[in-house]
């Protein structure tokens, strides 16, 4: 009598309700079979993931529910855990209730009576559909970073890219051998020089450059200056708004890209006009010996080749 009146009660740990309610309160999908492959309890989160209501899945089998391609995957995983009679977890797929196929993790362990011996089978399933998905950007994304740095050593401009703390993410061997004989240097012992505070690699009007593009997350700013006895072209961009910033930086003073760089900033205008190129000299910059550099550039570049 003290037994009946104790199973009665609500919340008692030998209430079969009360067991029902535990694992209900689990946000993981659970279910428990018989070694027959009849399953015998789930959770509520279980008819959330297979669209099935508990009286549609208790009492029948793995070959009522599911296809006969998976029943038989079950089957065979469920008859190794028994002879294994430890833990079993394996990725595999499951229909959801909306019709979409899912890859889940499934977690199985054996159930045991009062005399040891195996009565069945219990499970979790873990749907990792979405962590799926961000592993395979994540390796497209590592893959186009990767392309990405390959073409970036390839260019023959030098290419610097920082991030909001103004550390280098990557850079060339072009912007190093530009910046100076030290930092080609210390290339050599930090590849791209990742890492490095930018600060102390360019020159402060660089520098300033690309702090003001950090801080407005405007599209771009360009200059021409002169650096360690050499005319150089500076174009910051804004790789991410306010996170990431990078520089192309071009020699203006080496023969292969003053031909480049000059034929395309003179190519809207007339090859005679020496007016026009005057202007144009004149917005590349305000020093007269760079304007000078400039235009004897333009001649020089017109005179290795006419059809250009």
């Amino acid at each position: 009598m003290i037994y009946d009146k104790k199973s009665t009660l609500t919340g008692n740990i030998d209430d079969p309700e009360f067991h029902q309610k535990i694992i209900d309160a689990l946000p993981i999908p659970i279910f428990y079979r018989d070694l027959n492959g009849v399953y015998q309890m789930c959770n509520k989160a279980h008819e959330k993931f297979t669209g099935k209501e508990k009286s549609d899945i208790i009492g029948k089998s793995i070959f009522q529910l599911h296809s006969k391609e998976t029943a038989e995957i079950y089957f065979q995983r469920d008859h190794e855990l028994q002879l294994n009679q430890g833990e079993q977890i394996y990725e595999t797929q499951m229909r959801h209730k909306d019709g979409s196929t899912h890859n889940v993790v499934l977690n199985k362990a054996v159930i045991r009576n009062n005399d040891n011996d195996i009565i069945g089978i219990v499970g979790s399933i873990h749907d990792i559909t979405e962590l799926k998905k961000t592993q395979k950007r994540l390796e497209m994304a590592q893959e186009s970073m990767e392309v990405s740095s390959h073409m970036l050593h390839k260019i023959s401009a030098g290419i610097v890219v920082i991030d909001s703390n103004y550390k280098v993410v990557d850079s060339n061997e072009t912007f190093a051998r530009l910046m100076g004989e030290e930092t080609e240097e210390l290339y050599q012992t930090i590849p791209g020089l990742k890492g490095a505070a930018v600060q102390v690699l360019v020159p402060d009007v660089i520098y300033k450059m690309l702090h003001s593009l950090m801080v407005s997350g405007e599209d771009n700013l360009e200059r021409d200056l002169k650096f360690q006895n050499k005319l150089i072209h500076i174009s910051v961009v804004t790789l991410y708004k306010n996170k990431v910033v990078g520089a192309v930086i071009r020699d203006m003073s080496a023969p292969k890209l003053v031909r480049d760089e000059i034929i395309s900033r003179a190519q809207r205008i007339n090859k005679q006009n020496i007016e026009t190129v005057q202007k144009i000299a004149f917005l590349l910059g305000e020093n007269a010996a760079e304007i000078e550099e400039l235009l004897n550039s333009i001649i020089e570049s017109y005179r290795y080749d006419d059809d250009e």
